[in-house]
């Protein structure tokens, strides 16, 4: 049976401020779970139902599993539909950038996104398309909001995320920037190179003055329709595949 200092300690966890004092967050459902289990993520502790536990396999002996109720799950889950398997894990150290690496890559920028199912389908999308870094500006919903995490669907687990000031971050990158805005050049007709860095803006207010000064190419996806904009999720989608296409043509 879960006590109450568990279950304070779990939901406190749906808050940043507490992520942050405590060093952990929430994965929550089976897939995700294993996701982080196989990776280089520390586990803190792991919550499943005696059912979830069959569907889980076999679990490295370090891992503490903590056989609970379906309702103990309801009170500690964040989702209206628990799978019956819930783990803390640990915040990754922050560590400092690798710019030679860096430097040999594309890399997506977000400037202040907000919604925490955009940020987590621009994970997922990234991993899908190989960008393996994305660099967010204080001002970005926390990636490891549970609601992101849970949007991730387990990429996360191998996609690393890293906050800092973008402005600063691009002055020292030294590398070429393309900013998605409603006007500039056509994306198809944008040769990306082998490395970069795409900068993707806030789903109401776009790319801030500060960090337009510092573009190099001002890039748009065409419009034939008439809708007024698109998801910053699915022009990110639209930019990592044109980057994998030219790629996969250029060999």
């Amino acid at each position: 049976m879960l006590s109450k200092a568990q279950i304070s300690l779990i939901t406190s966890l749906q808050h940043k401020k507490f992520r942050k004092q405590h060093g952990l967050f929430i994965v929550e459902g089976v897939k995700s779970v294993l996701e982080f289990l196989s990776s280089d993520y520390q586990i803190h502790s792991l919550y499943t139902t005696s059912e979830a536990r069959t569907k889980m396999g076999n679990l490295p002996q370090k891992i503490k599993c903590i056989t609970v109720s379906a309702a103990e799950i309801q009170k500690i889950s964040g989702l209206a539909s628990p799978q019956g398997v819930l783990a803390l894990v640990h915040l990754p150290t922050i560590s400092s950038f690798d710019w030679p690496h860096l430097r040999q890559h594309h890399h997506l920028l977000l400037d202040d996104i907000q919604d925490p199912g955009n940020l987590g389908t621009i994970i997922r999308t990234a991993e899908w398309f190989g960008i393996n870094h994305i660099i967010c500006s204080i001002g970005t919903v926390d990636a490891f909001n549970p609601k992101v995490v849970q949007a991730t669907m387990g990429s996360l687990a191998r996609v690393k995320v890293y906050y800092t000031a973008l402005a600063d971050f691009i002055r020292q990158a030294e590398m070429p920037t393309f900013a998605a805005l409603l006007e500039g050049k056509s994306i198809y007709k944008t040769t990306f190179g082998n490395a970069g860095l795409i900068i993707m803006g806030n789903e109401g207010n776009g790319i801030r003055k500060e960090i337009i000064e510092q573009v190099d190419h001002a890039i748009t996806i065409p419009r034939i329709g008439s809708a007024e904009s698109l998801n910053v999720a699915i022009a990110t989608t639209i930019f990592c595949s044109e980057i994998a296409r030219q790629k996969l043509e250029n060999g």
